[in-house]
């Protein structure tokens, strides 16, 4: 491999030895276009190649579990007819650089993880940690983010019911901001993210195609911060979101799907094109050419390679037949959606790129190989050097505090100007809102079956915990998120995790990182509880300190009569209190 190419392939994040695996899968050097397409599928954010074989040892099965790790978001049957939708979501890196922008797109890339399973999204919720806010540029991150969440999430009409807020110092130049959503729908809607069909037609629909966000997944969420230079650098990476737009893509996607009008969909989120395209091809065992002058760009003089790896929002890939194209347009239109057809499906497995319908074939290469032929490291791990230090420190050592009363206060602070900035109402669904142990939710929206049953929601994460023991401080975390959700009156029955964690190429991180792991499988396993689907955050570090090991769970519970659920705590002079457990 040349001196040119060499360089090319570590500016795009891959090591030598990934350069070379590529080069032996397709048996010649690649060019640009495909070393770009490797590089951001081929990145931690996509490929979890530091994590997947831990991942492995988590349990993932119930009988109530539709679908489960690996799709965009995991699917239980809630009985009734009605499947439930949920998924968690990073957008650390975005944010910390664009707060607004990084977290508003965060919010619509995960409605879209729900709507492309065929759920319609009826709850957001957002688990946040941020360093002091006492300074100009904490503050700036806090109001970024809380603006970016209610102004994408109120706009496109998806409330958001609760979520965490947390201010430590781990976090001032890494902020966490993770994003979960659930989402609904009749059993039968459900639709997976696959290809078939060889002469079927691969159609994108939503916005059009611009340079934002291009290395998004290699260049920003799979890397560490460095100085304030480096950082601005880093800005054209963040996305920009359009909620109205999303709205619209709801819309006419949900009536596609209830049209059956489409055999497989999925949404463009990190690697853009890149990702949709290949990921679809490969789990539906076909290939797929791509014709990138049909892409409808915002930006004249776009290459190929900024076309295949943007992030551009709102958009996604269906995969329709040639005989239902005309229907498709017209649902489309009636949506206000742009619809174009980008490619076909083919025979053979093997991803191309052309300039054009039966024109030059721009990249070549399996479509498998872009997702199942990633690399997946046992990278080293080891105990941090000072756990043994921070298990023996005894809190009573810690000095008094200078003005205990202050402290107090401080403590005692209402967290609601941050939730008060969103609509927790929208849909009229929800019964328990913010500030509770679980949010409760209505099972009820368009086309839903008619039912008595409800649905409970938390989220959960504790650093201070994961810090001192990761496997068990991640046990308790999940013991603590089941006991909210019962207190609510709910069976808790499936949990979703997102993984913040520090730089995986140091061994603590990774040590950190499997304990965790194996604490959530530990509890999950106790408890009975599936996990159907997850997220890992690498990289949270700054100027080499990596964060403080953050796993933060989702977990989600029915109850059988929302009528019979248990009132909340109520507190009347000379009542019992009782402690259970």
């Amino acid at each position: 491999m040349g001196e040119t190419s060499t360089s090319l392939h570590r500016e795009l994040g891959l090591t030598d030895d990934e350069a070379a695996a590529i080069e032996r899968i397709l048996g010649r050097p690649p060019n640009h276009l495909e070393l770009a397409m490797y590089a951001v599928m081929w990145s931690e954010h996509c490929s979890y190649k530091s994590s997947k074989i831990h991942l492995r040892r988590l349990p993932t099965e119930a009988p109530w579990v539709l679908v489960g790790p690996g799709e965009n978001a995991g699917v239980i049957d809630a009985g009734d007819g009605i499947a439930v939708a949920i998924r968690i979501e990073s957008h650390n890196h975005p944010s910390a650089v664009e707060p607004y922008q990084g977290a508003a797109t965060g919010v619509g890339g995960i409605l879209r993880d729900i709507f492309t399973m065929g759920a319609r999204p009826i709850a957001v919720m957002d688990p946040l940690r941020f360093g002091p806010p006492d300074d100009a540029r904490g503050r700036w991150l806090v109001e970024g983010v809380v603006s970016g969440i209610s102004g994408y999430g109120n706009s496109v009409g998806v409330p958001t019911v609760g979520g965490e807020l947390v201010f430590d110092e781990c976090y001032a130049e890494n902020p966490l901001v993770n994003v979960l959503c659930l989402g609904v729908m009749p059993k039968e809607r459900l639709v997976l993210a696959k290809a078939s069909g060889v002469g079927n037609l691969a159609v994108l629909l939503g916005s059009t195609t611009g340079r934002d966000g291009i290395g998004g997944v290699s260049v920003l969420a799979s890397a560490g911060f460095g100085d304030a230079e480096e950082e601005s650098a880093k800005r054209p990476s963040v996305q920009v979101g359009d909620p109205y737009e999303e709205k619209r893509l709801i819309e006419a996607c949900l009536q596609l799907l209830d049209e059956r009008l489409v055999v497989g969909i999925q949404d463009l989120g990190g690697a853009g094109l890149t990702c949709a395209t290949s990921e679809t091809a490969s789990r539906g065992g076909v290939g797929m050419d791509v014709y990138v002058n049909e892409v409808p760009t915002r930006e004249a003089g776009m290459e190929p390679f900024e076309i295949m790896t943007s992030e551009s929002q709102e958009r996604m890939l269906a995969i329709v037949t040639p005989q239902d194209l005309d229907r498709v347009l017209e649902v489309c239109a009636r949506w206000e959606v742009r619809c174009s057809v980008v490619g076909t499906v083919t025979g053979g497995g093997r991803l191309r790129i052309l300039d054009r319908l039966d024109g030059e074939v721009l990249a070549d290469m399996p479509a498998a190989s872009l997702e199942e032929d990633a690399p997946k490291y046992d990278r080293p791990r080891a105990e941090p050097v000072d756990r043994a230090t921070r298990l023996a420190d005894d809190p009573a050592r810690l000095p008094a505090p200078a003005d205990g009363g202050a402290d107090l206060l401080k403590m005692l602070a209402d967290p609601a100007w941050a939730y008060r900035q969103y609509d927790h109402q929208l849909f009229l669904n929800t019964v328990e809102g913010p500030g509770g142990d679980a949010a409760v939710l209505r099972l009820k929206a368009p086309g839903l079956p008619s039912t008595a049953k409800a649905l409970a929601l938390t989220t959960d994460g504790n650093h201070r915990w994961c810090a001192l023991d990761p496997r068990a401080g991640t046990a308790l975390v999940v013991a603590e998120a089941a006991l909210n959700v019962a207190c609510a009156g709910a069976k808790p029955v499936a949990v979703v995790n997102c993984l913040n964690f520090g730089n995986p190429e140091h061994p603590e991180v990774m040590w950190q990182l499997s304990e965790a792991i194996d604490g959530m499988g530990d509890a999950c396993r106790a408890l009975g509880l599936p996990v159907i689907g997850g997220n890992v955050s690498l990289y949270n570090e700054s100027l080499g300190r990596d964060i403080d090991p953050t796993p933060v769970i989702g977990l989600l519970g029915l109850i059988d009569r929302l009528d019979r659920r248990p009132p909340g705590a109520q507190f009347v002079h000379g009542g019992v209190v009782a402690l259970l457990g």
